[in-house]
């Protein structure tokens, strides 16, 4: 590949990024800096050397005569900090335009020119021109970008390092050439180029009639061995500045500009470890799983021992769903420590849990528990699993464990609060339920159980309270609706029933059991036709509600052998407010949600339908808890 395509690409990300204003800015004397900014007494020592120039020589015009000399000083400036010692220091005493059109000449070889070109306009129309003759004297031409035009009250200037091109790669028409930015090579390798001129004149490759210039010695080469030719000067150097700019944004979690940086990064180095792990976990992070994956395998191929190139190789298969072989990373990460890693043995419960290997599952948390008895995740992992298994108080010791060690997880508070619900302690789950709404009061589903709960205990007020803020919280929640309108209904308030079921039915319109609850409001205030309407919808959407003792009566009243005028007050009250428990709980019954659980259909009364954790619940644990 020819050397200079990499200097190209990364020319042409520069000028993308001076459209956006993201530019390397590094104040250290000597180092690469896209920016160079000059102020101060700098900017005074300049400005006060040109206005002597133009006593000195009295020019026709003076006020070009000062603007076209601070020109030329601004550019200088930019060299002269950006190459230190590496370039001749400019003279202020004696230099007037360079030295005979030369303006530097390389400190170790003074036969070696660079011509610096300043000027002031749009990056994307300005152009920097040269002659004939600076060519012939100048092995390299640097073109610096100045962003505000030149005045005598001009406080700072911002000057752009637009890029550099060797001379004998320039093309001259009628003894001069015009060149614009998107014909320059990026700035970060002309350290690099020069010190590859001295190189190559050193080793005596120089020959009659042959000039010297590393395009010459390296076009033949692969880009990555180019670039391994570096790893201890500039580029190495600018590499490692955009990979602490990628990891800059990694952590903002702007992962899609991270990634671009940390391509620049490699594209510098490619030998760069760090560089490929970390845009792997930018991939991770943006789904993009499958480059992940081969960043990971990259950074493994080049550290076989690299334990978290394991593990988040491991995490990365596991969202793709192939489960089994990020067990085997796990398994093999925990082999390369001396010391096994407690996240790691986590990583592979999760994964176990996925595959349904609960027990598994359950010993690697107790494993990451043994080496790490101080992270709560890992008791809120094990505590679900051994729920998962029927082992609910173990499941409750576990959560208790994690709210001990950190107080204010809200999710603990939730999880306890659903087994305590389920051995029958209503209670403490409204205890655990409000204690996770007072850490966290934006999580719809801490107040849908609490409601449960607090309609189980015969608190139906509150229940709706807690309905009403959750759906304030989720307006889509037809579940809050559904139940809110059975509150509803059980304080006599009919008319609202029906409101919320109209609602729930408007977000769930397949839900048969608020079809069917809605047909007994409607019959409670007479609208026979509804009733019979929504019954018969009830049935459709759901054949196997016919056979309920519920169904059975609504039915023998709705279609009675007298007409549905016949139908009295007396009959309905009768039915809607007896006494039986038996007839009590088997409403309640088809007034839960049968799509929240598959064994509805034979279970005793149970409101806490958000019993076991879904997937969601899962990654966001998982996630949460991820080794970088």
């Amino acid at each position: 590949m020819e050397w200079t395509n990499l200097l190209k690409a990364q020319q042409f990300d520069f000028i993308q990024r001076l459209q956006s204003k993201y530019l390397l800015n590094c104040e250290i004397k000597g180092q690469h800096s896209e920016l160079t900014v000059i102020g101060g007494d700098s900017l005074s020592h300049l400005r006060d050397f040109c206005w002597e120039m133009v006593k000195k020589y009295r020019p026709n015009d003076p006020k070009n005569y000062f603007i076209n000399n601070m020109k030329g000083k601004l550019g200088e400036e930019v060299i002269k900090t950006r190459l230190a010692e590496f370039v001749t220091e400019v003279d202020y005493e004696t230099k007037v335009n360079g030295d005979g059109k030369v303006d530097f000449t390389l400190t170790s070889d003074s036969s070696i020119g660079i011509q610096v070109k300043a000027r002031y306009g749009r990056f994307d129309t300005v152009k920097w021109s040269i002659t004939q003759e600076e060519i012939s004297k100048n092995a390299i031409l640097v073109c610096i970008l100045i962003q505000e035009e030149i005045s005598e009250a001009q406080p700072i200037y911002n000057l752009i390092l637009a890029g550099f091109i060797p001379t004998n790669m320039i093309v001259l028409t009628d003894a001069k050439a015009s060149l614009n930015i998107e014909n320059l090579l990026y700035a970060g390798g002309l350290y690099s180029y020069l010190e590859n001129l001295i190189s190559c004149k050193k080793n005596s490759k120089l020959e009659q009639g042959v000039e010297c210039h590393p395009n010459k010695e390296v076009a033949t080469q692969d880009a990555n061995s180019f670039v391994n030719n570096y790893t201890n000067n500039q580029f190495a150097k600018l590499a490692i500045e955009y990979f602490n700019l990628a990891n800059s944004y990694h952590k903002q979690k702007q992962y899609q500009t991270a990634t671009t940086y940390y391509n620049q990064a490699l594209e510098l180095n490619p030998y760069f470890v760090d560089g490929y792990f970390w845009r792997g976990l930018s991939f991770y992070e943006n789904q993009d799983y499958q480059l992940a994956i081969q960043d990971f395998d990259t950074v493994i191929l080049m550290k076989p021992d690299e334990y978290k190139a394991y593990n988040n190789r491991g995490l990365t298969l596991y969202a793709l769903n192939d489960k089994q072989k990020a067990i085997e990373d796990f398994k093999y990460s925990i082999s390369i420590l001396k010391k096994s890693s407690a996240l790691t043995y986590y990583y592979s419960g999760i994964t176990r849990d996925a595959l349904g290997e609960i027990q598994e599952a359950i010993k690697d948390y107790t494993e990451s528990i043994k080496l790490n008895p101080h992270f709560y995740i890992f008791y809120l992992e094990r505590g679900t699993s051994r729920s998962n298994l029927g082992d609910t108080q173990g499941g409750i010791d576990d959560y208790s464990e994690a709210i001990r060690i950190h107080p204010n997880c809200d999710n603990a508070y939730y999880l306890r609060g659903i087994k305590h619900f389920k051995i029958g302690d209503k209670n403490k789950a409204i205890y655990d339920y409000t204690q996770a709404i007072n850490i966290n009061n934006k999580n719809y589903e801490y107040y849908l159980n609490r409601a449960y709960a607090r309609y189980a205990i015969g608190d139906k007020e509150g229940s709706i309270a807690d309905y009403t803020d959750a759906i304030s919280l989720n307006p889509h929640l037809a579940v809050a609706f559904a139940k809110r309108g059975t509150a509803r209904y059980k304080l006599r308030d009919i008319k609202g029933a029906i409101k919320d079921y109209t609602s729930a039915i408007n977000i769930d319109y397949k839900d048969s059991i608020t079809y069917f609850n809605r047909s007994f409001a409607y019959y409670k205030i007479g609208d026979m036709q509804r009733a019979v309407n929504d019954y018969n919808q009830a049935l459709k959407l759901n054949p196997k509600l016919a056979a309920s003792k519920q169904a059975r009566k609504l039915k023998k009243l709705l279609y009675s052998s007298n007409n549905l005028e016949k139908i009295n007050n007396h009959q309905l009250e009768s039915m809607i407010n007896h006494s039986d428990e038996e007839d009590e709980d088997d409403y309640d019954n088809l007034s839960i949600n049968t799509n929240s659980y598959t064994e509805y259909y034979d279970r005793d009364l149970d409101y806490g339908y958000l019993e076991d954790l879904d997937n969601d619940d899962y990654y966001y644990y998982f996630k949460g808890c991820r080794e970088l």
